[in-house]
């Protein structure tokens, strides 16, 4: 098909490490001299990044091009799929929303479309690069359904396979013999290496049960990849948000916990702030500050917030003057009012009362239903004491949301539009700010990628607890320092020979 090089990273579970292991890899081959680029055909993520030409594909595959030394464009992830509830699922279709699909009516109507899609996509990438490195989904044995993420792209594409297991959580071996055995002769033929991620103990007890695993699938254990706590890179699946609450520090964040949850790598830049804390939860207690993040659908995570008390907590912490940051639905949450007569997020319900924090109100009725996906770029214009050392400054990022919203008489825009759509079509203006600039949203995702903007909000919440200030840009810098941590940790653990054997790289 291609004389592009491949090789494709597959997982017994979600989570296992395979976006990870991908991006160590393509800095690997990035170090070295390879044109690299990753390749997912199918993900399934409320996380998404807006490429330069404004299309919407996965964080995931962004944040691997990044690590690849590459600008991200849509043909590195195809087809997005953003789950709406009840089975039902958002399509992206290179970049651009295709329609909503049931997953019965994804598998029955869509499956000959989507290889062409994957297929056209995979091809304009190996014309491009020396060397694509795929991504699977999931798990490649899923017996139920007609999988096209995993095996079906391997042969595809004829690329060997990697597979990966975490040993943290448990049944490592169970887990790889069990995924074997539901794999086909030819599919299971494709598997070329196994990999243990994130270990932690004394490897020489671990050999014993390396063996008797090779001996059982004839295929061999290429490395053992040590569990780094400190390796920090961006998260793409929500079981991420099932693991235990974080160690708090003199600055910390409360972060809501959405039912429908998406773009939380927004908050991705506060984690590497030496003295910042961020928890996603619905523990609110002595945050320094509040965040809501993004939804999928504003509507439902309103009634949610309701529902479970925390709404009521939220206004609390407002009343004590605690800061509250709202970003793309989280913003909508904030207002009075979010109306979806036409059911473009919520088919169940038409309306919901926000938090009322914010004179603003929502609405996807008729041409403001349009989903806007573009770059934004804006200048701030809030009168806020966290915002004005840095009033006039320019900020960047992406928007990502369907629906206007309009602004009450009691509140005042949170940024200017330069370039880019913000609170609706023909405003010119971002998000909204109360009276005491303690409250505010925004739709700017990646608005802490700034650092005038995140210097800006942690200075002040330092300066409230009469901590020192922090100047240096300790996200940029360490993410470029984790990028080459797990491609020292790949270099270091992993049979590198047995890889580019595999490959066909010399």
């Amino acid at each position: 098909m291609t004389k592009t090089k491949t090789l494709m990273i597959q997982g017994t579970a979600s989570f296992a490490g395979k976006t990870t292991i991908v991006a160590g890899l393509c800095r690997i081959f990035a170090n070295i001299g390879y044109s690299v680029a990753p390749f997912k055909a199918q993900n399934m993520s409320l996380n998404s990044f807006v490429t330069k030409d404004g299309g919407e594909i996965a964080y995931a595959q962004a944040s691997q091009a990044q690590a690849a030394g590459i600008e991200p464009i849509v043909e590195m992830n195809p087809i997005l799929l953003k789950p709406k509830g009840d089975q039902v699922s958002q399509v992206i279709v290179k970049g651009k929303v295709l329609r909503d699909f049931s997953a019965k009516q994804y598998y029955q109507k869509f499956s000959d479309q989507a290889i062409k899609v994957i297929k056209s996509s995979f091809d304009y990438l190996s014309k491009k690069f020396e060397i694509i490195i795929i991504e699977g989904a999931g798990n490649p044995a899923e017996i139920n359904i007609n999988d096209f993420s995993n095996m079906k792209i391997a042969e595809l594409t004829n690329t060997p396979v990697i597979l990966v297991a975490d040993i943290d959580r448990g049944g490592v071996f169970a887990s790889i013999v069990g995924t074997l055995q539901l794999l086909s002769k030819k599919d299971k033929e494709r598997i070329k290496g196994i990999i243990i991620n994130k270990f932690r103990g004394d490897l020489k007890l671990l050999q014993p049960g390396l063996k008797k695993l090779e001996k059982i699938t004839k295929i061999p254990v290429i490395g053992v990849l040590q569990y780094d706590p400190k390796l920090k890179l961006p998260e793409e699946d929500s079981v991420a948000l099932e693991r235990k609450p974080v160690r708090r520090k003199r600055i910390h964040i409360a972060v809501a916990k959405l039912k429908c949850i998406a773009n939380f790598t927004d908050i991705e830049p506060l984690n590497y702030e030496p003295d910042t804390s961020v928890e996603i939860s619905e523990n609110l207690d002595h945050a320094d500050a509040i965040i809501i993040p993004g939804s999928k659908n504003s509507i439902e995570d309103s009634l949610y917030l309701q529902k479970i008390g925390l709404a009521e907590k939220i206004i609390k912490n407002a009343k004590e003057k605690i800061p509250i940051f709202g970003i793309c639905g989280g913003y909508q949450i904030l207002g009075k009012k979010i109306i979806d007569n036409f059911g473009i997020e919520s088919k169940k319900v038409k309306s919901a009362n926000g938090l009322g924090l914010l004179n603003i109100k929502t609405s996807f009725e008729g041409f403001q239903a349009k989903k806007i996906v573009s770059r934004i770029k804006v200048k701030i214009t809030g009168n806020s004491p966290i915002l004005n050392s840095i009033k006039g400054q320019t900020i960047e990022g992406y928007e990502i949301h369907a629906g206007v919203t309009s602004l009450g008489k009691t509140v005042k825009p949170f940024a200017k539009v330069i370039a880019g759509t913000g609170n609706n079509f023909n405003s010119n203006f971002d998000g909204a700010i109360d009276q005491s600039g303690l409250i505010f949203g925004t739709y700017v995702h990646g608005i802490f990628n700034n650092l005038v903007f995140r210097q800006a909000f942690l200075n002040y919440l330092r300066a409230r607890k009469n901590l020192p200030l922090v100047q240096r840009d300790h996200f940029a810098n360490t993410r470029e320092k984790n990028f080459e941590r797990i491609a020292n940790l790949i270099l270091t653990n992993i049979n590198l020979k047995t890889i580019h054997k595999v490959m066909g790289l010399t």
